[in-house]
Order: structure tokens, then sequence, then C-alpha cells
């Protein structure tokens, strides 16, 4: 592994890390003031431009090995309907978003519709380079998920093999880093996440940790020594905005959530077929088009009583929720019938990708 010593960055990408930080802190502010004084639009959006990935954790539903990208235009087109909702917060996954041979100018694209540009990668393919041209591109939030310290036959997201790109973050990069790290069924050894978690924070970054959920993204206790670190973990966390919700604190004790889950309404799982689900464990409710997607849908979908809800681990979902489980009770239930759309569609034409170096 790298050297333990905090990786020390120049005064300009300081300045210029500071710079973004107070202007995407503004934009968060108004995000919030946004969605408190209306629920009409949505908050968070997650959108996925490339299915592939080059990895293949055990664990992961949410991959393949043969997906060509989404062609950029589609891609500019999906996010400029995402705008004309409102939405606040887009955030870039997969597969691997990396592999995507223009993710640059799909987050150019975010930033130009004045829409938070964040990103989920396993940050294997992140290079001195690469982090930079995220920086020019606008990026303001990254996170990566590192599983174990050494890698194993379940995962190769270990500190030993990304710790070099970590450090690189730390001396380059002038977005926001978030580290999560996890426990939970399958770990084998549970301190290796305060080993990653103590990493993050020496780094600069800040640190979360995960439980890892079922095939159904469904919760699975914690034993006694796994509860001790996740507790510490969470201390140490205490710069991310997930210390504001408590919904781990129970799927560690596989305790029941009672919270208001607005999937497809202030949350939108958008897949790469341009479809909206309720979120990468429960695809396909119902799978609609995006462009059909009307406001009178996303209504409805925000007073469903969601039939997963008390049990799920998702936490970008439950984060979102935070800002309406005071408001409004579900008295709906889940439809599983697609909806005809009001006016007929035009039929979508796939586009070649342009020419680009190729993961």
């Amino acid at each position: 592994m790298a050297s333990q010593a905090k990786t020390r960055a120049s005064a300009e990408v300081l300045r210029q890390r500071k710079r973004r930080f107070r202007q995407t802190r503004l934009l968060e502010l108004k995000m919030i003031a946004k969605a408190l004084g209306s629920t009409k639009h949505p908050i968070l959006v997650h959108i996925i431009p490339m299915r592939r990935c080059n990895l293949d954790c055990g664990y992961c539903n949410e991959y393949d090995d043969v997906s060509k990208p989404v062609p950029l235009q589609e891609m500019k087109d999906r996010l400029s309907i995402l705008a004309g909702m409102g939405t606040s917060i887009i955030t870039i996954s997969g597969g691997e978003p990396l592999m995507h041979p223009q993710l640059e100018e799909i987050i150019r694209e975010t930033r130009k519709h004045k829409m938070i540009a964040g990103m989920i990668t396993n940050g294997f393919l992140l290079s001195k380079e690469r982090i930079k041209s995220l920086n020019e591109a606008g990026l303001q939030h990254l996170q990566i998920s590192i599983d174990n310290v050494t890698p194993d036959e379940v995962s190769k997201k270990s500190l030993k093999t990304l710790d070099s790109r970590l450090e690189w973050l730390s001396e380059f990069a002038v977005f926001q880093v978030n580290i999560n790290s996890v426990l939970g069924s399958g770990v084998k050894n549970p301190e290796d996440a305060l080993t990653i978690a103590h990493r993050a924070v020496e780094l600069g970054f800040t640190s979360t940790v995960g439980i890892i959920h079922d095939h159904n993204g469904q919760l699975k206790a914690l034993d006694e020594r796994q509860i001790k670190i996740f507790e510490e973990i969470m201390t140490l966390g205490k710069r991310s905005f997930s210390r504001f919700n408590d919904f781990q604190h129970n799927v560690a004790r596989a305790k029941e959530h009672n919270w208001r889950c607005r999937s497809r309404s202030r949350y939108l799982y958008v897949c790469e077929d341009g479809l909206v689900h309720w979120c990468s464990q429960q695809r396909g409710y119902p799978g609609i088009p995006l462009r059909e997607y009307t406001e009178e849908m996303r209504r409805q979908e925000y007073l469903t009583k969601k039939f997963c809800a008390p049990r799920c681990t998702v936490s970008c979902v439950q984060q979102v929720g935070i800002l309406d489980n005071w408001r409004d009770p579900q008295n709906l239930k889940p439809s599983l019938r697609r909806p005809k759309p009001a006016t007929p569609q035009p039929q979508l034409v796939q586009l070649e990708t342009t020419s680009g170096p190729r993961a």
C-alpha cells in the first residue's frame, strides 16, 4: 500500500477546491430551500450512461460486460428533460461511468443546466489526467465504495489496489470526495471498514459506511462486533450529510424503518434505456420512458406507499426522503401497470457513438 502520510495538494488546488466547495454548498442550500417549498420536482436523479463495468464484484447486480455507452446526444436530451422537471442533483452511476468515452461532456451538460453534478465510480480508471479533466468538466461530488483492505474472490475494490488513486484525488481533485466502506454479510474482516474510513479522513475526504443488502436491496443485521465498528465510522463521518439520517442505525440492528419513500417522484432512477424505476434494486417498477413520465405520474408515486420501504438499505433514497417524511401521508398502493402516454410519442432513434477513447 502507498505511504500513509497525508498527501499535500498545491496552493492552487486548495484555492480551487475551496471555491468549488463554497459554490456547491450554496447550490445545496438552494436545493433544500426549494425542496421544502415545493414537492412537485425531483430532488435527486441517478442516471446511467453505461451499464458495462470493468469489474465483476460477486454481490453486485448493477452491471454487465457487453453494453455500449448511451449516445451523448441521448444523454443530453435526458438531462434536458430532467432539468425541465426542476431536478436539483444528478448522480452519474453505472456500471462504471468512467468507461463512457464522453463522460466529461455529460458532466458539462449537467452543470450547464445548473444541476449539481455527482458521480459514483469504482475508481480503477482514475488517473492524474482524468482527475484534472473531471475538475475542468465541473464535477462537484465523487464517491468510491471500498469493500476491503486487500482484494478477494468477491471484490477487487480494495484499499490496496485503490490507495494510489486516493492519493491522486487528495492531491489534484477540486471536487468533494466521499469514501464509503461496507459492513454486513459477506464481509470477511469487519475491521477493514474502520481502516478504510480512517484512511479517507486522513486524506481529507468525508467517510460513510454502507450495510451490504441482499439482491433486493433489503437489510441484513450486523452482529455486535460489526455494530461497534459501524458506530465508530458514523462518528468519523460527522461531516457528511448522512449524519442527519438515522435509518442505518435501524438497519444495523435489523429494525424496520418508518419512513415515506418518495422514489420515482423526489428520487428517480433512470436506467441506460431511458426508463424510470423506483431505484437500482427495484428496476422494472414499472419502467416508464423518461420522455413519457409526467408530473401527474410523479405525484401519484409521491403518494404511493412502497412495499419494500421498511427494510430498504438504499441510502440515497432514504436521504432524499428526509425532506418529506414529515408531510403528505402515502395512501396509494403501487400500480405495476404501465400507463399509456397522453399523446403518441415519436420513435427514438439510437445514434452510433462518436469516436473516442475506450476503456
